[in-house]
């Protein structure tokens, strides 16, 4: 088990530096968290695949499966300095903080860019898919016939799921708890997004206008599910990971490249439908090409500011990697 103490230097001659060194692993892993929740709050964005380019990935999924018999017994016994190191709970608290602190942030500013700026914030997102895509190509081999037919079958797994038709998803607290135990296991494998899933099944406004205005039946209910998700999948994931490694990673490819269909900016909507708050929401549309847009549509394509966001999409997923790449070389 990892020591909960982050990154504690073994000269402790000079206290004051050792401190130091606490406080700046403690942000930095703060900091990672925030990038986790952020990630996890937008579509086609994976907090797991975050955790992975931060090499924090294996520590989250043994501190989570850390909380076992062992902890309950722990707990019962009122052994709580052992319980918090056998959960590995400073690493957790931090961390959770941090992706607490992002989910927060990022709330209003995607439901304002995804009412004021949809073109632009779809390009983002592909940005971010394609660029997380490539990372995840150096976990399998994509020329053998097993991975080859895992991809497609994560691709085909993408496009079902996306025939969900939005009408069907009546947001009553028993759908909300079940779409959080679905959700959660996204956001916690590399290269899912639990928003992207919640964007699917129909709850991904919903949650957050709750997350804004602190609707607390609402956000305790989803939380519920998290938990009651985690705990459950988080065993069978590290399972699969560990044990069918690129077969695990050739799904999830297929699974990122499928997204890019619903993703695309520029769709020409055929049918709608009217929520119980009487707003108006897409229910079938097609996807068009940014030069016939304004044509079919009547509404301007925005080109030059979307790849711009794409651009800035890709970038944000390199330059994250290469900087937590750098602060673990010399860590």
């Amino acid at each position: 088990m990892p020591d909960s103490s982050l990154n504690q230097s073994d000269n402790q001659a000079d206290p004051s530096q050792a401190q130091d060194t606490d406080a700046r692993s403690a942000l930095r892993l703060y900091l990672k968290g925030l990038a986790m929740g952020l990630g996890d709050s937008v579509p086609g964005v994976s907090g797991g695949t975050i955790a992975v380019i931060t090499h924090i990935y294996d520590r989250l999924i043994f501190a989570i499966n850390s909380v076992d018999l062992s902890a309950c017994k722990l707990l019962l016994r009122g052994k709580l300095p052992q319980l918090w190191r056998h959960i590995d709970g400073t690493f957790l608290l931090i961390l959770g903080l941090g992706i607490l602190s992002g989910l927060l942030v990022s709330a209003n500013t995607v439901l304002y860019l995804l009412e004021n700026h949809y073109e632009a914030l779809m390009a983002f997102f592909i940005g971010l898919v394609l660029a997380s895509t490539w990372l995840l190509k150096d976990e399998f081999d994509y020329l053998h016939w097993q991975n080859l037919l895992a991809l497609l079958l994560g691709f085909l797994c993408t496009w079902l799921v996306s025939g969900i038709d939005p009408r069907s998803a009546d947001m009553t607290l028993l759908y909300l708890f079940f779409s959080g135990m679905i959700a959660i296991c996204a956001m916690i494998l590399p290269g899912l997004s639990g928003a992207f899933i919640l964007l699917l099944l129909g709850a991904y406004q919903f949650l957050l206008n709750a997350l804004i205005s602190f609707d607390l039946p609402v956000i305790g209910v989803f939380i519920s599910g998290c938990v009651i998700g985690l705990r459950t999948f988080s065993h069978l994931l590290a399972w699969l990971l560990r044990s069918y490694h690129q077969l695990s990673y050739s799904c999830i490819t297929g699974i990122l490249l499928g997204s890019l269909f619903i993703l695309w900016p520029w769709k020409l909507v055929l049918s709608s439908f009217i929520d119980s708050d009487g707003a108006a929401h897409p229910l079938q549309t097609a996807n068009v090409w940014p030069l016939n847009y304004t044509e079919i549509t009547g509404n301007q394509p925005v080109l030059v500011v979307a790849l711009a966001s794409f651009a800035v999409g890709v970038a944000a997923v390199l330059l994250l990697r290469r900087v937590f790449h750098a602060q673990a070389s010399h860590e």
